[in-house]
């Protein structure tokens, strides 16, 4: 086929094997005078013409593997060219190991699959045993042939290679035996194959109408899959037919995006010897086709590794997608004098102008006068300049922290619930101000109402005609503006069309954000509560919303799987983040507003850079989706909680699972960490807020190159020792939590009365 060919010989040209090259193109004409012909030769033949060809494989496609494949057999060190006796086989010059690096497709970086004998091929034999199969390469060949999502029909038509529908069966109980009698180190990691090969078989024998094959193949295994495979399998086995799977997006996923399996080299050498010896082509053809095997050298992982990292929709983070350079570092903190003590409070009070301190040694804002190493340039992404009444705002917050307990296992903090009682509207969704001093909830009969958890009650500005009577020079003119008719505790806002399911205060308290089922955004305003601006971009259902810390940007993330990143004063959102493979349920931002972290169905945390919309990291081991995020205040570490009752702490600089805190049993819906980062509370459906020693947690993380290379993550076995304490609700499941900034921890939800 054409197109191989040329994608071969750009390959050969990119890695600078030129005699390769020439030799191909005279290989090419042997069956036709121009590459024209070549590409009309009949795809039983394919390029090479060879009648010993590869049964299971088109001639151009093993062109192409034994391309790679004799490209990888370094003779010697040296570029020798590798002579064979086998009709039809190109003799390609080799290339010394390490030339090119891991991405000139597989050369150098295979030896070791490829053979690599010293000396000259000999026998007919030689082209099949060579044979690579770029499927198999785990990204070793992704510099050949690019694919990204293709349309459905391709997808589909890639279960037309028939094998013996009776025989499926059989393949599956042989590998199966085969891996339950290996060596217990190589077990284990052969064991993820189980599932993704029993999906795929499947999928191949409803696509070719052998219903009962299928059936009694499902019914015969299914039973073998990891326990946390449950739900997938329950869409699975409402697939019977050819026509369920063209509009079924579960399986859609699976079939565009390759399955990651991450093994041990000697554990890849040992299945691909038994394959190759079974001559179990149907096995071998979807390994090839659906799955992604990303090979490392050292040892391999125990079961207790491997299960803590699996688990999401498509396997596991290829270890290529968590290596780019994250800015976790906090951005530096504009400068200007605090006063510290009490007698200086009416001195703030005069136009606002705070008098000038003293210097003293601990004062807050000294802390951040040194440049993070980690933080990303202050002009990286555009921010907000900060007006008068922000800094008016982070002066009080100072005068806060200054008061502000230090938590940590001797001293745990007080926890104030606030219960909403009688909410038969159905409470979906909770925020509390940074500075405590209103809550707002989200509610299924799609209204949002918002309270002032302080003596002081909500009050909207004059109508228009009053405003005109204000002197604007007087000191007092923001309480003059606003109107005491109309002071209340709770105001109700109307607009959504549906469940409200997120909500977020922007920092400074003059707006408020509301998402819904509605497929909107809307963003509120808190002087004169009324709707400002409707965002439409979604589709779906946004499952949720949240401002960033300075305000102006804001995140939305919903059932149509991406996220988007929105600016107040744009009605198209500015960036698109697009790759998880099922609903977006919750979304966060970094502490330095560069980065957005998002949860979703597919049992995947990612961690997407604002500025250019990459995806920098993606984190697997949950096993249920996800529903809650936090970054901690420094801005290292990110807790993730989901379905399945554990937090997961991830290192976001090194891309690692740093620890476990298993104890939760249902939904986790709020995490937070304390303002200092010393404590960090979850609270879950089970009616518990729990609280976990985060110190602990983080210190002497194991993060040396090679775990980072490998995975190999070493978890204590016991979470409880970090547990500091667990405290029931009567029937409360817990929907949010905040720290305030004199770290009490406020917790929110409503009561529900089964």
């Amino acid at each position: 086929d054409r197109q191989t060919l040329v994608a071969v010989l750009q390959f050969l040209r990119r890695s600078n094997l030129r005699e390769s090259e020439e030799i191909l193109r005279r290989e090419a004409r042997l069956l036709g005078d121009d590459l024209g012909a070549a590409a009309l030769s009949p795809a039983g033949t394919g390029l090479l013409g060879t009648p010993g060809g590869d049964a299971d494989s088109t001639g151009g496609e093993a062109l192409l593997s034994r391309v790679t494949a004799a490209a990888t057999v370094a003779i010697g060190g040296s570029a020798a060219a590798v002579a064979s006796s086998s009709p039809g086989v190109a003799a390609v010059a080799a290339v010394p190991p390490g030339k090119g690096g891991p991405r000139a497709g597989a050369a150098g970086s295979l030896a070791g699959a490829g053979g690599g004998t010293p000396g000259g091929w000999g026998g007919p034999s030689v082209g099949v045993e060579a044979r690579i199969y770029p499927g198999l390469l785990g990204g070793e060949a992704e510099g050949v042939v690019v694919e990204d999502q293709p349309d459905v029909s391709a997808v589909l038509s890639a279960y037309n290679q028939q094998g013996d529908p009776t025989l499926y069966e059989e393949y599956y109980s042989g590998l199966k035996h085969f891996i339950e009698c290996s060596l217990d180190c190589h077990r284990a990691e052969l064991s993820q194959l189980f599932y993704p090969l029993f999906v795929h078989m499947y999928l191949e024998l409803v696509y070719n109408q052998h219903e009962s094959e299928a059936k009694s193949f499902f019914e015969r295994f299914h039973g073998d899959q990891e326990c946390y495979y449950q739900d997938d399998l329950r869409v699975l086995s409402s697939l019977t037919k050819k026509e369920h799977m063209k509009g079924n997006e579960t399986m859609l996923d699976f079939r565009t995006s390759k399955f990651v399996l991450r093994i041990s080299r000697d554990s890849y050498q040992l299945l691909k010897r038994h394959l190759q010896e079974k001559q179990n082509n149907q096995i071998w053809n979807i390994v090839q086709e659906h799955l992604y095997i990303d090979i490392f050298d050292g040892m391999p992982r125990s079961k207790q590794q491997i299960d803590a990292m699996v688990g999401s929709l498509a396997g596991e983070a290829k270890r290529e997608a968590n290596k780019a350079k994250v800015f976790f570092g906090l951005l530096k903190e504009p400068e200007f004098d605090v006063p510290l003590d009490d007698e200086d409070e009416e001195g703030e009070n005069e136009e606002g102008k705070p008098k000038k301190k003293k210097p003293k040694k601990d004062s807050v804002g000294s802390k951040s006068k040194k440049q993070d190493p980690n933080a990303p340039p202050q002009n990286r992404i555009p921010l907000p300049e900060l007006k008068d009444s922000d800094k008016l705002d982070k002066v009080m917050n100072m005068k806060e922290a200054a008061r502000r307990v230090r938590l940590g296992p001797e001293c745990l903090p007080s926890i104030c619930f606030y219960t909403f009682l009688n909410a038969y509207q159905g409470l979906t969704a909770v925020d509390i101000t940074d500075d405590s001093s209103m809550i707002v909830g989200g509610f299924a009969d799609s209204t949002v109402r918002v309270w002032s958890v302080t003596p002081k009650k909500l009050r909207s500005v004059k109508t228009a005609a009053d405003l005109s009577l204000i002197d604007k020079e007087s000191d007092d003119v923001l309480e003059r503006i606003m109107d005491e008719k109309t002071a209340s505790e709770l105001k109700i806002l109307y607009g959504h069309s549906g469940p409200v399911y997120g909500t977020s205060f922007s920092p400074d308290r003059n707006y408020l954000l509301s998402c819904s089922e509605d497929g909107t955004v809307r963003l509120w305003s808190l002087q004169t509560f009324t709707c400002l601006v409707g965002y439409k971009g979604h589709n779906y259902p946004v499952w949720d919303t949240q401002f960033s810390p300075y305000g102006y940007y804001f995140v939305s993330g919903g059932h149509d799987r991406v996220a988007r990143l929105w600016a107040t004063d744009h009605y198209q959102p500015l960036r698109i983040f697009a790759g998880h493979l099922a609903d977006v349920t919750c979304t966060r931002f970094h502490p330095n507003s560069n980065y957005i972290a998002t949860g979703s169905a597919d049992r995947t945390v990612r961690l997407w850079d604002v500025l250019n919309g990459n995806c920098v990291r993606i984190f697997t081991g949950h096993k249920g989706p996800i529903h809650s995020l936090a970054f901690s205040p420094n801005g290292r570490f990110l807790a993730t909680g989901a379905t399945d009752g554990r937090v997961l702490l991830w290192d976001i600089g090194h891309g690692l699972m740093v620890g476990e805190l298993k104890g939760h049993t249902d939904t986790i819906y709020a995490l937070r960490f304390s303002r200092d980062g010393e404590i960090l509370a979850s609270g879950s459906m089970d009616n518990t807020v729990r609280l976990w020693d985060a110190v602990k947690a983080f210190e002497d993380l194991e993060t040396d190159d090679f775990t980072t290379a490998t995975g190999h993550i070493n978890l204590p076995e016991n979470s409880q020792d970090l547990l500091l304490g667990t405290y029931m609700t009567k029937s409360t499941p817990v929907v949010h939590l905040h720290f305030t900034r004199r770290n009490l921890l406020l917790a929110a939800g409503a009561y529900s009365s089964q």
